[in-house]
């Protein structure tokens, strides 16, 4: 386990500055198709998915806590594209800041969850006390966080994993090797339909 802030915790449990992680190229998930598709998402997208506004998206890319990783606004004109592992980070993010965490703790968060694998994330769960934000990675470390009295709330990043990707399956998203929209069926966009046909 590890974590943010300066709180220092015994026997496994360390704070995510002390981690030692390597970056990694980013890896767009295949959501919702083959595993060979690499999908971007735009910003009304990934507001959909992550819960959050397209202000707040907005004002957290302009100041750098999340950017999109697969390609930024680069003037009048282009759309900010977030990969699904930028997507999974907003709704952390969000669920942080909604539980009080400081800002310098969630940028210290967001560089760590770039950093790990892709497939590292699901198995990881966020702990906070408030000060400090602590990665554990088995049910061990969750519990001798609790016993130590720190933690005080957590989020299994694999719930939210999931959260996202049953989301994004029903939202557009755009093929990284063609630019192609993958228009994907709504199940609001049917009620729409059907709406539409009895007025």
């Amino acid at each position: 386990m590890t974590s943010t802030g300066d709180g220092k915790a015994t026997n496994g449990p360390f704070p995510l500055h002390q981690a030692a992680t390597r970056p990694v190229g980013e890896q767009p998930a295949a959501v919702g198709g083959n595993e060979g598709e690499r999908l971007g998402y735009r910003g009304p997208t990934a507001c959909a998915a992550a819960g959050i506004t397209y202000r707040q998206l907005d004002y957290w890319a302009r100041t750098g806590l999340v950017e999109p990783s697969v390609r930024a606004a680069s003037g009048s004109g282009t759309q900010r594209l977030y990969s699904f592992r930028d997507v999974v980070v907003l709704k952390i993010v969000k669920r942080l800041l909604d539980t009080g965490v400081s800002l310098q703790n969630i940028r210290t968060a967001v560089q760590h969850l770039r950093s790990r694998e892709l497939d590292a994330l699901p198995q990881m769960t966020l702990m906070s006390d408030g000060a400090t934000v602590y990665e554990c990675t088995s049910p061990d470390e969750v519990v001798d966080l609790l016993q130590g009295g720190q933690g005080v709330f957590g989020i299994a990043v694999g719930v939210v994993w999931r959260d996202v990707e049953a989301a994004l399956s029903q939202l557009h998203a755009e093929r990284l090797d063609t630019g192609e929209t993958l228009v994907r069926e709504h199940p609001g966009d049917e009620l729409a339909r059907r709406r539409n046909r009895a007025g």
